[in-house]
């Protein structure tokens, strides 16, 4: 019998071949089947461009925030204020926009300085927050869950004490376009925001094959390739050819044509397009996944969640990395304010209830391992949308609130489980 070399490269299996990522595929089938069960439930109502457009703009804020809560469990650690970061925060820009700068300064609603005003005040105040949660766990080695569980109940009622109890409404016109359901790009620019987006992802697929050869690494068969970059393509402008497909109400489109002095022709359709708020995720998404993967920074957060001691042996100031994995997650809970509150268009006191739950069960789902060291910045977007179908799908079918609760729970049980057999199986760290 001959034997075999050494130096006999190992035969590699077909999933080892076309390098699938088994997680992200069993988070978009589970989205694919909650999507079809719903749909079917609802007589075709769920998959419908308006529900779609709907929970898409629904989904943006807590998504936003779970790209962050990635670095920030990654690291080993937990934030428990999120969702109470964001009720100050759009505190703050509602006090600014209503009250504060027309009584200081005399900018009325309307006025061009209100809008970019207020958003630095809410970045600001969620940015500064968050770098004095990571300044007392880093550097006073306070636990992150007694910091954070104090700022949950500290900044939701301090956000109540600063409008007094009040719902803060109207809000300045131009604030509103960044929470989605009014400001939309329309469908032309919508199309060529898709197609842009449909390059891009083409030159990413490309790029990140020519530097695997480059470098000698495997590679995934040309045909599974251009198969990945016909799904993304097909993806994109699919879900911009949906969004374009809800039409604007006739009576809105009379408003927008008033306001310009026109008159509104007969038969005549527009539809929606893409949401500013979804473009703000998608901007999101790209930075956060360029700093996992591209900057120093993304590195040491990697490597501290890994092995703390390693890291901070090999010079890493652990401390002030905290500082700003906790900043940064401070300033996407003021950038989700601004979503969400322009979104509802007022501010109410119950803003971001349970949001920090919502927050961690995304980045759960999506594959971040509690035990710290990886995670994903798309899985945190898939699980944020999958939170939200269900709770769509479960609001459309006439599911109690509790029940929505236990069947989210028991969700984001089952998702752990299923991430500790995926780490099993397939010997992930």
């Amino acid at each position: 019998m001959a034997e075999i070399s050494q130096d006999t490269p190992r035969k590699r299996g077909l999933i080892e071949q076309l390098d699938l990522d088994m997680r992200l595929i069993g988070m978009i089938g589970a989205l694919v089947l909650i999507a079809l069960a719903f749909n079917i439930a609802t007589g075709g109502n769920f998959l419908s461009p308006r529900n779609i457009f709907n929970l898409t703009i629904q989904t943006v804020s807590v998504a936003i925030m779970a790209t962050g809560m990635v670095f920030v469990i990654v690291t080993r650690n937990i934030d428990l204020s999120v969702g109470a970061l964001l009720a100050i925060c759009s505190a703050m820009m509602a006090m600014t926009q209503a009250r504060w700068l027309p009584e200081a300064l005399g900018l009325d609603l309307g006025s061009p300085l209100i809008a970019p005003i207020t958003v630095f005040v809410g970045l600001a105040v969620g940015t500064l927050i968050g770098a004095v949660n990571g300044w007392l766990i880093g550097y006073q080695a306070i636990p992150a869950f007694i910091v954070t569980l104090g700022g949950f109940l500290i900044w939701r009622y301090a956000g109540w004490y600063l409008t007094s109890g009040q719902t803060i409404a109207p809000l300045d016109q131009t604030f509103l376009l960044f929470g989605g359901a009014e400001g939309t790009l329309g469908e032309f620019w919508s199309w060529i925001v898709g197609l842009a987006l449909a390059i891009a992802a083409l030159w990413a697929i490309w790029s990140a094959r020519r530097s695997k050869l480059a470098h000698d690494f495997p590679v995934k068969p040309l045909a599974a390739e251009l198969a990945l970059a016909g799904l993304a393509v097909a993806a994109i402008l699919g879900f911009v050819a949906i969004l374009n497909a809800y039409a604007i109400p006739r009576g809105k489109l009379r408003r927008i044509f008033e306001a310009q002095g026109l008159e509104l022709p007969d038969g005549y359709v527009a539809g929606h397009g893409l949401p500013f708020s979804v473009l703000i995720l998608i901007v999101v998404a790209v930075a956060m996944t360029l700093m996992a993967r591209k900057t120093r920074l993304g590195r040491y957060i990697f490597a501290t969640g890994g092995n703390p001691d390693a890291a901070e042996l090999s010079g890493i100031n652990t401390r002030m990395l905290t500082v700003k994995v906790f900043a940064l997650m401070g300033f996407l809970c003021g950038l989700s304010a601004v979503v969400a509150s322009a979104r509802l268009q007022s501010h109410a006191n119950d803003i971001g209830t349970l949001d920090e739950l919502r927050v961690i069960a995304a980045a759960v789902i999506g594959g971040t391992a509690l035990a710290g060291g990886s995670g994903t910045i798309y899985g945190a977007i898939l699980g944020a949308l999958i939170m939200q179908s269900l709770a769509s799908g479960m609001g459309m079918v006439g599911v109690d609130s509790p029940l929505q609760n236990i069947v989210v729970g028991a969700v984001l049980v089952f998702a752990v489980w299923i991430d500790i057999q995926y780490r099993k199986r397939w010997g992930k760290p």
